[in-house]
């Protein structure tokens, strides 16, 4: 008797519905505009002392010409920017959210989420050893989806606190005041923005998950070996 091996192909397999990849870059649009025109608000009004973002990253128009149409530096097209971005992106996260709890993806992608699992994979995440197969997500990205779902969630609300803080009083209040409703806004501004960063990381080091965002499917060949046994 003696053995010979034999090579399978297999396919991992990522598909995204047509509502999925118009919420994902929608969103996508949307924080763009508004981190940038944020930025410019923030600079008018900085929350870090002696900590601005470079006038290139904001948006707000050209400072000197605005001076001159508004007599301010940007501002008041940056909030303009901001609340054309805010409804984008509430419109977008509504419609991913319904489509995640409908369809199920949210049950049956996301869950469950154990603390061991995600201690384990994080490490390997740590030490280069976590593997990413299309179609599939590990208890980090788990995480990380849950984490930025709630971080878009407290950005609406304290964003809200800010913009109404006499109208919606007791969000405002709920906050522990306007200040702390701008420190929390920040805050989750920061932790979105790191999101990013890990995301488009993993991206780069995964393209096909792209090309499934955009052309709606993705397919990434596994060569498996198996051992069958044949009669000399």
């Amino acid at each position: 008797m003696k053995s010979a091996k034999i090579s399978a192909a297999t396919h991992d397999i990522q598909e995204h519905p047509l509502l999925v990849r118009i919420a994902h870059w929608s969103q996508a649009l949307a924080i763009i505009i508004m981190v940038g025109s944020g930025w410019r608000i923030y600079n008018s009004v900085p929350i870090i002392d002696n900590f601005r973002f470079p006038q290139w990253a904001t948006l707000g128009g050209d400072p000197p010409i605005s001076k001159i149409a508004h007599m301010d530096p940007g501002v008041a097209n940056a909030l303009n920017w901001h609340f054309s971005g805010m409804w984008l992106l509430l419109a977008s996260y509504l419609l991913f959210m319904a489509h995640g709890l409908i369809s199920g993806h949210f049950r049956r992608d996301l869950l469950p989420l154990h603390p061991r699992g995600l201690i384990r994979d994080f490490i390997d995440a740590l030490t280069f050893r976590l593997s990413h197969r299309l179609g599939e997500y590990n208890h980090v990205q788990r995480a990380a989806y849950w984490g930025v779902l709630f971080a878009v969630l407290m950005m609406f609300a304290s964003g809200l606190a800010i913009w109404k803080p006499v109208q919606l009083s007791w969000l405002t209040w709920l906050f522990g005041g306007y200040p702390t409703a701008r420190v929390v806004h920040f805050i989750f501004m920061s932790a979105i923005c790191l999101f990013i960063i890990v995301h488009v990381t993993l991206v780069a080091l995964v393209p096909k998950t792209l090309v499934a965002m955009v052309l709606g499917r993705a397919a990434d060949p596994i060569h498996t070996t198996e051992t069958q046994h044949a009669g000399e």
